[in-house]
Formats: structure tokens, sequence, C-alpha cells
């Protein structure tokens, strides 16, 4: 017995260093500064996960709540991945996707609290966080050999991802919108998305969402309601815990491996599955 835990546990250790060997910091003095009177650099990070073999395919993912990842280093990668990506990481590394974990810049951190302070929608449809993103991508091609770019937001995430689909245009290849907030809340989240055209978008969307999601943020029936053809429905799973949270219907407990790849299936091939989890 003891034999077999200690294999088991040798196994997991070697898993996790194999991960931290092909994490990579990625961090971006924007040049600028932020402070009052002690003015100090503005940073851009992101983490890259690397897959084992050479990629030409990146994942740039956009946390939910609270939206921004406050990444210092590689080890700040597992908690800034929602649950049904965190579980299927590996998938997208066997798949030949590099997943880089995304955070708002230095100067958009704020204080930590209950209650959201930067980040917030004005920061994310802006010229700015356009240009942020655009030094990450550069130094993914540049250094990574990482030509082709998607973007992916989860719940918050989204105001982003379809912001930055708009503002980069032909720059990426596609982007993915998961269980998508559509304001108005209370407060005051994903309101630069009300009346959001989606025809301003040049390149292919995807859209995800489970159909019984009880979020009040995120309803499906206005996802549907724009989405067309570009809808995957997420049908089943578990509905327990927090109705906005990590597990719930709302990030696809029971289906996370599914929605996965499903996500995978469309970066490589556009075809869209449009009921999942029957």
């Amino acid at each position: 017995m003891r034999k077999a835990l200690l294999a088991v546990a040798v196994a997991l250790f070697c898993n996790s260093l194999a991960h931290a060997q092909t994490d990579v910091l990625i961090e971006i003095d924007r040049g600028r500064t932020e402070g009052v009177f002690t003015k100090s650099p503005v940073f851009q990070r992101a983490i890259l996960a690397k897959p084992a073999k050479p990629a030409d395919t990146a994942l740039l993912y956009f946390r939910g709540y609270p939206g921004i990842a406050r990444i210092q280093s590689v080890a700040d990668k597992q908690s800034n991945l929602q649950p049904f990506m965190r579980m299927n990481q590996q998938i997208f590394a066997e798949e030949g996707i590099a997943l880089v974990i995304m955070d708002c810049p230095t100067d958009q951190w704020g204080v930590s609290g209950p209650r959201l302070t930067s980040c917030l929608d004005s920061y994310r449809s802006s010229k700015e966080h356009a240009d942020d993103v655009r030094s990450v991508i550069a130094r993914l091609r540049d250094e990574h050999g990482l030509s082709k770019i998607f973007v992916m937001g989860h719940s918050l995430g989204t105001i982003s991802s379809r912001w930055l689909a708009k503002n980069l245009g032909g720059e990426i290849n596609g982007s993915i919108h998961s269980a998508s907030m559509n304001g108005p809340n209370r407060q005051g989240l994903a309101n630069s998305l009300s009346g959001f055209s989606y025809d301003t978008i040049a390149t292919p969307i995807l859209h995800v969402h489970n159909e019984n999601d009880a979020c009040s943020n995120t309803p499906y029936s206005i996802v549907k309601g724009y989405a067309g053809e570009n809808l995957v429905t997420v049908h089943g799973g578990v509905p327990e815990g927090d109705p906005c949270g990590g597990t719930h219907l709302h990030s696809f407990q029971g289906r996370e491996e599914l929605v996965v790849r499903s996500i995978i299936s469309w970066i490589k091939t556009k075809k869209v599955d449009r009921l999942i989890g029957e």
C-alpha cells in the first residue's frame, strides 16, 4: 500500500515538475507609471503554459470574477484557471495549444475587496487594453513562435474577450465567450456590452453556455438571442455550489471535459457542436 501511495506521489510530483518546466512568466514593461508620490512602472503579465511539442496556436484566457489575476510568478497559474479549465489543461497541451493565462496590467489591480475598483468596463473596452494585449501577442509570436492567436473569456472575462475581438480585428484568429455576462447588474459590470454589435467582429466567434446557467448575471436566454449558429449549448451537469461560482452549471460542473474538447475542436476545425452533454 505504501509503495502504491509513494508511486502516486512521485507521479504527481513529476507531472507538476513537468508543468513548471514548460510554464513561462511573461512580463512586459508598458512604458507608463502608476502612483502619485512614488512612480512605479506598469507591467502587463501573463503565464504561458507551453505544450511539450512545438506549437503555433495560443489561447489567451481571461478569468472570471474577480477578473484580476494578480500574477507575480508561474505559481499563480492554477488559482487563475476556473475549475473546468484547470482540470483539463493537459488536453490543451496534448492537442498542441499553448494556454496563456492573462492578467490585467498592474495599474488596473486596484484594491482587493468585495467590490471591484479597477479593470472595469472602461478599461476592458478601451484601446489601451487592446494595446496591452498586443504586447503579449507580440512576445508570443516573436519569442515562442505562436502565430495563431485566439482569445477566450469566461463570465466577467467575456467583457475583455468581446471587446478584444472587436478592437484587435484580424490580428487574432478567433474568440470564445464562455458563460457571457450581459449587463446590467449591481456592480455595473458588462454595461458596455449593451447593444454590442457582433457584426463588427472580423474573425470567427464561438459562444459556450449552459442552458440552465442559474447565475443572474449570465442568463442563457440573452446569449441565445444573439449567438445564432455560433452557440454551443451545454445540457445537464451538476447544479451545486454558488450559482455564479466555479462549482455550478455556470462553470460547467459535470460537463467540464466535454466543454474543453468542444472548444479545442472549434479552434482546429471551426465546427460548432450545437448541443453537448445529452
